[in-house]
């Protein structure tokens, strides 16, 4: 069986389609039909079916997806026993991380790389859906995702997927600097009952936070914006049109806003690197890995003192 023709198929597994996969390999999609065309006649048994106008793996091509991170694993392992040896790993390693996981981690992790020698860092933002991080790790090597605080964690995780935890942030209730609640310590949800919110979009793992805090507080949240970007969040609640839930290491910047820890109910989020487990035996990457681990440590040590 070919390699390349296997790590095509994961990639329709994590993509959930020929279409998706084409593009995160850099293919057309005639090519990937020809690859899983390719592994079906090797197997034996037809790996993929239609469902509607899509393509999903049959129990035997999921199998066999299984099978090749195992097989991607081993060649990594093999590649890794040689470059421990090298004096100084040198490779491109990318990295991606939601926006405000960049701002946090992004300049204190280049500045580490750099003193290394021998590492292109390619960093990127990617702002997408809570469901979308483990798909980015078909094209970037690592990928800084997050997720609210003690909520399921991500699929895949162990056999498909490697999670490395980097840190957890609370999230604090944003308000103007002249709002009645400014001046407490703390609040409640209870006391947010008459607000009015700026969440961010469905999907997103900020927003699943705020229903929790909406569960608590017994009345649905009257949201009248969504928007992901903090930074206009944080210009709209200082303008008084609305309050918000914003990280606390990143958040909280402008002058007119005060950020409130919420009492009550556990507001957090858990920020984790996704790897493909293969990728994850890069002696290159795990330099880079270590790398954010320390800079997460530092980051939250700077902030909570």
């Amino acid at each position: 069986m070919d390699i390349r023709a296997l790590d095509t198929l994961r990639a329709v597994r994590t993509q959930g389609g020929v279409s998706a996969a084409a593009a995160v390999l850099h293919l057309t999609p005639s090519a990937v039909s020809q690859q899983l065309a390719a592994l079906t006649r090797d197997a034996g048994v037809p790996l993929t079916e239609r469902v509607g106008r899509g393509l999903r793996l049959t129990a035997a091509g999921e199998a066999l997806a299984d099978a090749a991170v195992d097989v991607a694993v081993a060649l990594e392992r093999a590649r890794a026993a040689c470059a421990v040896f090298l004096d100084r790993p040198e490779g491109t390693v990318r990295v991606s991380a939601f926006q405000s996981g960049a701002q946090l981690l992004f300049p204190g992790l280049l500045t580490r790389v750099r003193a290394l020698g021998g590492i292109d860092l390619e960093c990127s933002d990617e702002d997408v859906a809570q469901d979308e991080f483990p798909g980015l790790t078909d094209r970037v090597d690592v990928v800084v995702a997050h997720r609210p605080d003690g909520g399921a964690g991500w699929p895949g995780a162990g056999a498909r997927l490697t999670v490395v935890p980097l840190l957890r942030e609370p999230l604090d209730v944003a308000v103007p600097v002249d709002h009645p609640l400014a001046g407490r310590d703390s609040v409640r949800p209870g006391d947010l009952v008459d607000e009015e919110w700026i969440a961010v979009r469905q999907g997103f793992p900020v927003a699943t936070v705020l229903d929790a805090v909406a569960a608590a507080a017994g009345v649905p949240p009257r949201i009248t914006s969504r928007i992901n970007d903090f930074s206009v969040v944080e210009a709209l609640v200082a303008a008084g049109h609305g309050v918000s839930l914003l990280p606390r290491h990143t958040g909280g910047t402008h002058p007119g806003v005060r950020l409130l820890p919420l009492a009550g109910v556990r507001a957090g989020r858990r920020v984790e690197a996704l790897l493909r487990p293969d990728v994850a035996e890069r002696v290159v990457v795990r330099r880079v890995l270590d790398e954010l681990v320390a800079e997460a440590a530092v980051a939250i040590a700077g902030r909570a003192g």
